[in-house]
């Protein structure tokens, strides 16, 4: 098989949580334990950060590889989900897996694949593993897929783990309090490993304190290890990105304490090389000057929270929302939030999961949001284009896909 046949086998014989949704989630560790035993544990060769959350994970993911990549380590990134290509998973000092290693995977350990049936996510996370092994690098830094004690990922021994915040997301997996999906998410802990919280939320601090002294973890909050944030150059232009810089630097000082020696200029270089490092895509990004179009990932309840404020913030004599979620999603919560004086382009993005666009923009009718359903998310932003001038501002955003459709 070249790359695409085997990218097609995957997507076809494996079950993708992002396309179909609740269909793909395996609800234990069994797949991921048998894949690595397989592969002869490569988990078990390289050290690891592991960072869970749940808005936030994948910047600081990004942004502590950039700067690991500064300090001269060797550093393994893995990340979901992609935007345009399947290879952004899997990354080494910044250089995504090289197709015929996917492929070689794939051929190598094909039939053994077939009998154990894993999810799409867990072959990738067992391919990444073998990857960073193979590479022999210094230090991985690896994101949480979903919730945390029965992720694929939460079979390694981190020397840090990280937890950026909690909100609601995923909650018929999680939980449906935040204590609950704090629970979950804690359960990356481990026995004499440190724990950073990103976010002291006084409605889970308790919980996060009694997850680290059942786990034997010694817990730290961000805000009790940085008292003022630096200054420092970033091109993540997110109001958000502020919080997710201080569970960076926070997480950063932790590692200097076990010995690490990381400069405050490649802590520097790493924040402001971040993209050209670590290919970090859809994070507030711009897309276009006059119509000024934007594009952001978040997808959650306070995620478009946090967009919403930084639209209310900027400059534009109208708003053109280009609008998309997943059908497996409660879309009240977020329609509650949304501007009712934009105008809306209300689409699904080409995945199976995506919610229909004119169920979306009747959902949305309710809320007093007005606009038309697009036949895709291309057609809704030539529309959104067409109609703006050049003092308007084009935001594209309410699902990952509907921005990775958007992606140049």
């Amino acid at each position: 098989m070249n790359y695409q046949e085997t990218l097609a086998w995957m997507f076809s014989r494996l079950p993708m949580y992002h396309r179909i949704g609740a269909a793909a989630y395996k609800a234990n560790l069994d797949n991921t334990i048998a894949l690595c035993n397989l592969l002869g544990n490569p988990q078990t060769h390289f050290r690891s950060i592991h960072v869970a959350g749940t808005n936030g994970k994948g910047s600081v993911a990004h942004l502590l590889a950039s700067v690991l990549q500064e300090h001269g380590l060797k550093t393994g990134l893995y990340t979901s989900p992609h935007l345009l290509d399947f290879r952004e998973r899997i990354r080494v000092n910044g250089q995504m897996i090289s197709g015929s290693s996917v492929t070689g995977f794939i051929e190598r350990y094909r039939r053994e694949f077939e009998q154990l049936q894993p999810s799409f996510f867990e072959l990738t996370v067992a391919m990444a593993f073998d990857h960073f092994r193979e590479e022999c690098i210094d230090l991985a830094v690896i994101e949480v897929g979903l919730g945390g004690r029965l992720d694929s990922t939460n079979i390694i021994l981190p020397v840090l783990s990280v937890i950026t915040n909690i909100s609601y997301d995923h909650q018929q997996f999680l939980g449906h309090t935040h204590e609950e999906i704090a629970r979950e998410k804690a359960g990356i802990m481990k026995p004499g490993i440190p724990v950073l919280i990103g976010e002291r939320q006084p409605e889970v601090e308790s919980v996060f304190r009694s997850c680290a002294q059942a786990a034997g973890a010694h817990i730290y909050f961000a805000e009790d290890l940085i008292v003022k944030l630096p200054e420092r150059s970033c091109p993540l232009k997110g109001l958000y990105q502020q919080k997710n810089l201080l569970t960076v630097e926070a997480a950063l000082a932790l590692l200097n304490q076990s010995g690490l020696g990381i400069l405050p200029e490649e802590i520097q270089r790493g924040v402001a090389g971040v993209v050209a490092n670590t290919g970090l895509r859809g994070r507030w990004e711009t897309l276009s000057e006059r119509p000024l179009t934007i594009c952001d990932t978040g997808h959650n309840e306070a995620g478009i929270r946090e967009v919403v404020k930084q639209l209310q913030a900027a400059p534009y004599k109208h708003l053109h929302w280009v609008f998309g979620m997943a059908s497996d999603k409660d879309a009240a919560p977020i329609l509650q939030l949304l501007p009712g004086d934009a105008t809306y382009y209300f689409c699904k993005a080409d995945i199976p999961r995506g919610k229909d666009a004119g169920e979306l923009r009747g959902e949305a009718g309710s809320f007093g949001l007005s606009g038309e359903a697009y036949s895709s998310v291309r057609e809704a932003l030539a529309a959104a284009k067409n109609r703006a001038c050049s003092e308007d501002l084009i935001f594209i955003g309410g699902s990952t896909f509907v921005v990775a459709e958007v992606i140049p």
